[in-house]
């Protein structure tokens, strides 16, 4: 008896390697117990929202019991959060960003499912570079995409534009880009993305069903040693933005999140209107009104880098004590080393034995390597870099 379709049991039994880890995870520290176990499995942040979140979140609660103060919204969000939103995005993107052109979604995740639901049809094909955000894969499959990846170039996981332009075939629909990367924690500068518009536009030329470039940015605001994350939208005309507040503001729970389309876009406003309808026959209805009056309010604010960077130079010490090969990210709150022994299963494997929980690389399309997050508390990476110099020792 099938209860389930073949592709979604297809997509269980190739069940997302973080939450193999995670699920692993919580055995092992009901075993052993959770002070004993080093998790640097899930990017789930940690560091507190900014301190101006709980003053806002007192001063929304009159409003929120009133009537309709918790009802539904329009699907595209709240007239005064998009006009919010695009005022801050038009500085980011150095574009003219109207309210128009702004989408609230159920977070980033819920933004790309909602364009890809808009824009795909069965076959197409969605192009990103790897190693990549695992759930690309199912996000577009849903809908009959098939997502199709360039591997980056080594050590630095720069993006390989020559051979992206050659993976380009007649079904491309969507390229996507990740940057600040997971799991990399790679940004991709200016110079590089040009030259990925330049690709476009020469593709584009003369096609009917125009490639979309989506740049995913939900760790836009996580950026270290003074990196900036170059602007998209003036890349190409089909560019569209997805961002999400999860990372910047400590709010993953509340899954607000953001779709920008290019003003320059030839039928912008038919894209948005799509997208508008995708949002609420999708189910997602409207996102969550209490988290778009909170990002309204605190939208400048972001939540305490430092921490996060302090984290990043802890890991890099324990790494280094080690001898771990990694490339030291520049943004978001992963890095993803070199697998001693070059099985980053097997390496995964003896982490384990040393009761530390990381995500081996083939999990994101990009075998040899693992992923591990700094979400923690600096003293529990310095208290794990014995068992990763214990574990590095016997790949050896």
């Amino acid at each position: 008896m099938h209860v389930v379709s073949p592709q979604i049991r297809q997509q269980m039994q190739d069940a997302s390697w973080i939450r193999r880890m995670f699920d692993a995870g919580l055995e092992l520290k009901q075993r052993v117990g959770a002070d004993k176990v080093f998790d640097f499995s899930l990017g789930n942040p940690d560091v507190p929202p900014p301190a101006a979140a709980a003053a806002v979140l007192r001063g929304l609660a009159d409003r929120a019991v009133s009537p309709m103060g918790l009802g539904y919204c329009p699907n595209a969000g709240l007239p005064s959060v998009r006009a919010t939103l695009a005022r801050k995005i038009s500085a980011e993107q150095q574009a003219a960003v109207e309210a128009r052109h702004v989408l609230l979604t159920c977070g980033a995740a819920g933004g790309l499912v909602t364009f890809f639901r808009a824009v795909l049809e069965a076959g197409d094909e969605v192009l990103c570079p790897a190693p990549y955000f695992v759930e690309y894969g199912a996000y577009a499959g849903h809908f009959g995409g098939v997502l199709r990846t360039v591997p980056t170039k080594a050590p630095g996981f720069a993006l390989d534009v020559a051979a992206l332009d050659e993976a380009i075939g007649p079904r491309t629909r969507v390229v996507v880009v990740n940057s600040p990367n997971n799991p990399t924690g790679g940004i991709y500068d200016a110079a590089t993305l040009r030259a990925l518009g330049e690709v476009l536009a020469r593709r584009n030329a003369g096609r009917e069903r125009p490639i979309f470039l989506v740049s995913d940015e939900p760790y836009r605001a996580l950026a270290y040693d003074g990196a900036t994350v170059p602007p998209v939208l003036p890349v190409s005309p089909f560019t569209v933005v997805v961002g999400s507040f999860s990372k910047s503001l400590s709010l993953a729970g509340e899954r607000v999140g953001y779709l920008a389309a290019n003003p320059a876009m030839p039928d912008v406003q038919l894209l948005v209107d799509a997208l508008t309808m995708t949002n609420r026959t999708l189910g997602f209805v409207n996102a969550p009104v209490l988290g778009q009056r909170l990002v309204e309010q605190l939208v400048d604010e972001t939540v305490d880098v430092a921490i996060y960077d302090r984290r990043r130079h802890a890991m890099a010490a324990a790494l280094r004590g080690a001898g771990i090969r990694f490339a030291m990210p520049q943004g978001a709150f992963y890095f993803f080393p070199e697998a001693p022994g070059g099985d980053d299963r097997r390496f995964v494997e003896l982490l384990l034995e040393e009761n530390v929980l990381a995500v081996p690389g083939r999990g994101f399309g990009f075998p040899g390597h693992f992923r591990l997050t700094f979400c923690v508390d600096e003293q529990v990476i310095a208290r794990a870099a014995p068992a990763f110099a214990r574990a590095a020792a016997k790949a050896r």
